[in-house]
């Protein structure tokens, strides 16, 4: 593939196009001939691999019934272990330690529940003001199930620009007053990618445990959890890892954290083998499997295993190359087709710093993706001033980040964006 510098005709993005090598699974997944889609960090795409594992599953349940637990070619007893296995490679984790269940906001209150021990003046949890309004929800109520005022014992880390965190400031908030730090692996609005392995090895060195959320990383950049020494991690997996909506999410568990008991206990965290036993004396599994808490949510995790077999086809360290290199061509392109229309680039330059989307600013953000839209570019807003574009790496053409470009272009000079309001939709 074509390295820098970059060239901004069309003949040059075509060109990048055939020396991908990850362009034959762009025919994997249902594209609407009719749109570009750049919202894959919000809703990822739809394969036909996840179709057919969905379509299997189904047809199990159909054919089999009951007997779909323990029988046909994904038993549904076993199915949250087999797609850890699958998710393993992504995260740098072992099989063992990571399970598939639930969703990202109740798995963030079992990961909490079971790590936030208050004791003497380690009382507090630790985000940030940028991370995302769920995980700050999350963290409040379990301040207020152990009598803390959230006000005072969340501590939030600020930006210095409103868009980014410095792990200096994280590092620095550290205190002995610290029980738990929950972050984000990457900013879901400016798309930065957070130093993991470094915020792990400051936050043990203090003794403080520290966890990870993963949404708008996995699938998209390569961890290594494990290696790292991450306490725990969660995510979803409809984003980059192509679930579909409302899909299953994942947890991570250290190894080192094995027998610790769940502080949500559920009868789907017991040992296989006891489950069914239907003791009232819970036996929790010896890993990962413990975080579980109700019966998996099967349907909803079916899709996930062909889409997992593609990424595994794929290669996560083949995914964050294309998804470096398409990511600073959007970047580069912008900044020389937009240059004096207000824009400005919110996310960082620096590979090592940036995830899998570009965070583009503008005062009229709200009124332009509107307007990308009626010009069947697929785009995603957040507050107050931002339009995310994600030129995913499984399914997105440079050919299509350059005729986004180009659409957005002529919104501007036309004044297209004009006609529409300021605002949001209800679900933006």
């Amino acid at each position: 593939m074509s390295r820098e510098p970059f060239h901004y005709s069309q003949e040059f993005a075509r060109q990048l196009d055939k020396e991908d090598e990850l362009a034959r699974f762009r025919d994997e997944f249902y594209l609407n001939s009719e749109s570009i889609y750049m919202d894959g960090n919000s809703l990822g795409l739809l394969s036909r691999r996840a179709e057919r594992t969905l379509l299997e599953v189904v047809d199990a349940w159909k054919t089999q019934g009951i007997d779909g637990w323990l029988q046909g070619q994904y038993p549904w007893f076993y199915l949250s272990e087999k797609l850890a296995a699958l998710s393993a490679p992504l995260v740098g984790g072992s099989e063992d330690e990571i399970i598939v269940t639930g969703s990202t906001t109740t798995n963030l209150h079992q990961l909490v529940a079971t790590f936030y021990k208050p004791e003497g003046s380690r009382t507090k949890i630790m985000a940030d003001e940028l991370t995302f309004p769920s995980d700050i929800y999350a963290l409040q109520s379990q301040l207020l199930l152990h009598g803390y005022d959230p006000s005072e014992h969340l501590v939030q880390v600020e930006s210095r620009d409103g868009r980014t965190i410095e792990e200096d400031d994280i590092i620095a908030a550290m205190t002995d007053e610290i029980a738990l730090i929950i972050l984000p692996t990457v900013l879901y609005r400016s798309g930065q990618l957070l130093d993991i392995e470094r915020l792990t090895a400051e936050a043990h060195a203090r003794g403080i445990l520290i966890g990870f959320d993963g949404c708008h990383s996995v699938g998209a950049v390569p961890h290594h959890l494990s290696k790292w020494d991450v306490d725990f991690a969660f995510w979803c997996n409809y984003k980059y890892l192509n679930n579909g909506p409302g899909g299953a999410a994942s947890l991570y568990v250290n190894r080192k954290h094995f027998g610790r008991l769940p502080g949500l206990a559920g009868w789907f965290g017991s040992r296989k083998d006891k489950q069914f036993d239907m003791e009232h004396q819970f036996v929790p599994a010896e890993n990962a499997g413990a975080f579980q808490i109700g019966t998996p949510h099967i349907l909803s995790m079916a899709p996930l295993i062909g889409s997992l077999e593609m990424f595994a086809d794929a290669g996560i360290e083949n995914l964050r190359q294309k998804s470096l290199h398409i990511t600073s061509y959007m970047i580069d392109l912008i900044e020389q087709e937009l240059d004096g229309m207000g824009f400005t680039i919110g996310n960082p330059r620096d590979d090592l710093r940036r995830g899998g989307h570009v965070c583009l600013e503008h005062v009229e953000a709200a009124r332009i993706c509107k307007s990308l839209k009626e010009n069947k570019i697929i785009p995603d807003f957040r507050a107050p001033n931002i339009i995310r574009l994600a030129p995913v790496a499984l399914y997105t053409t440079y050919d299509e980040v350059w005729e986004t470009v180009q659409r957005l272009k002529a919104i501007m000079l036309e004044k297209q964006y004009e006609k529409f309001e300021n605002t949001r939709d209800v679900v933006a």
